[in-house]
């Protein structure tokens, strides 16, 4: 199933990519549309798919579901991860050939129609999927994309070109699997609207906030994962300003809303396409581990990170708190309460910007595809 497709303006080289997102969260959607921007600003024509959905619509759901439910109950993600990804157990190179044999048909089929020069796996089962079928098509190059911090088994595969990877501990990772792999680290890709955010007056301005009061901004990943209605509430009754973001999670959004009629100080938000505004209007950005940290770094806002994700968003938790500017804490309302005021005592005013520039992202970008023959000149874009 595309998600998207588009081609650079006349002049390009006439080349093609074809991106492989997954539908779990918005991380690897974000990422692809981070590579695929920088494709098509180099004349390529890109196209955009999700795995889950290539794989049919009852293999597909069933996997979003499965994910899902393993990830509802306390522990079991974290003994999967632990004990079969990030070792490549048996029954995590079970599940990886059985969600592979439904993708690989479609997958092939999508070749041979489009015949892309290059695969960019931005999800797991896409990168298992494409090493599979490799060898059908002569000069393709394949590419992995991964922002985790310990790469696990099921992203490393023999027939894969390139890695690229956003730490030094990740590649270590990818070669613990595959001791000869190209790895290129690159920076997390941030989306230019963030370098654009407006000021801090004028975010709250926007958002009907007194410029004079503590402002935290709560958000947990698409899915809005954790009890973010008692800690916004606890917040709230603080006396803290509490922008609470709840993603795709309806079901949250209501809370959050029928939360927001009895309790001063909290501005209930959706599914929110404002993410800069909205880092820009707070002081401090509540969240878990991800790349939006390295968005709310870019707006210039220190974080207060969720132990909510668990297996692999422990890794990236423990690299968050390593890169700085960044705190942890538990998940119930109290103990989020009283570490977020005491966040909020040390940051002021809210901190500078600490993470680099879309420059560097597209020199690391075009320092990648050089490595297996796609290199081009670095775009400098403005900001």
């Amino acid at each position: 199933m595309k998600l998207e497709e588009s081609h650079a303006p006349g002049g390009g080289a006439g080349r093609r990519a074809l991106l492989l997102s997954g539908s779990l969260g918005m991380g690897h959607d974000v990422m692809a549309e981070a590579c695929a921007d920088s494709l098509r600003t180099r004349g390529w024509a890109t196209s955009t798919a999700d795995s889950l959905r290539m794989m049919g619509g009852r293999a597909g759901l069933a996997g979003e579901n499965v994910f899902r439910g393993v990830m509802a109950v306390p522990g079991l993600y974290d003994a999967f991860h632990f004990s079969q990804l990030r070792t490549g157990g048996r029954l995590a190179t079970i599940t990886d050939a059985a969600a592979r044999r439904f993708l690989v048909p479609r997958l092939r089929a999508e070749l041979e129609c489009d015949r892309p020069d290059l695969v960019v796996s931005v999800f797991a089962t896409g990168a298992s999927a494409t090493s599979h079928v490799k060898e059908r098509f002569p000069g393709l190059v394949t590419a992995v994309f991964c922002t985790d911090v310990c790469v696990h088994r099921l992203w490393v595969h023999e027939n894969t070109d390139l890695y690229m990877v956003t730490s030094a501990t990740a590649g270590r990772y990818v070669r613990r699997f595959h001791p000869a792999a190209r790895v290129a680290v690159v920076p997390t890709p941030v989306r230019g609207q963030f370098y654009d955010a407006p000021g801090q007056e004028d975010a709250r301005a926007e958002l009907g906030i007194p410029t004079w009061d503590r402002c935290v901004l709560l958000m947990s990943g698409s899915w809005g994962l954790g009890p973010l209605v008692d800690c916004a509430k606890a917040l709230a009754e603080a006396g803290v300003w509490v922008i609470a973001v709840a993603g795709r999670n309806q079901k949250l959004t209501g809370q959050l809303r029928e939360l927001a009629r009895r309790v001063p100080r909290i501005v209930p938000i959706g599914f929110a396409t404002n993410v800069p505004t909205l880092m820009s209007a707070a002081d401090l950005v509540v969240t878990s581990s991800g790349d939006t940290c390295s968005e709310a770094r870019v707006i210039g806002r220190d974080l207060l990170l969720l132990d909510v994700i668990p297996g692999h968003g422990r890794d990236n938790l423990q690299h968050e708190l390593e890169r700085g500017r960044a705190e942890v804490t538990a998940v119930d309302a109290r103990a989020l309460s009283r570490n977020a005021l005491a966040c909020l005592d040390r940051v002021k005013p809210a901190s500078v910007r600490v993470e680099g520039t879309p420059q560097a992202w597209e020199r690391a970008f075009s320092a990648a595809l050089g490595q297996v023959g796609l290199g081009e000149l670095a775009i400098e874009p403005n900001g």
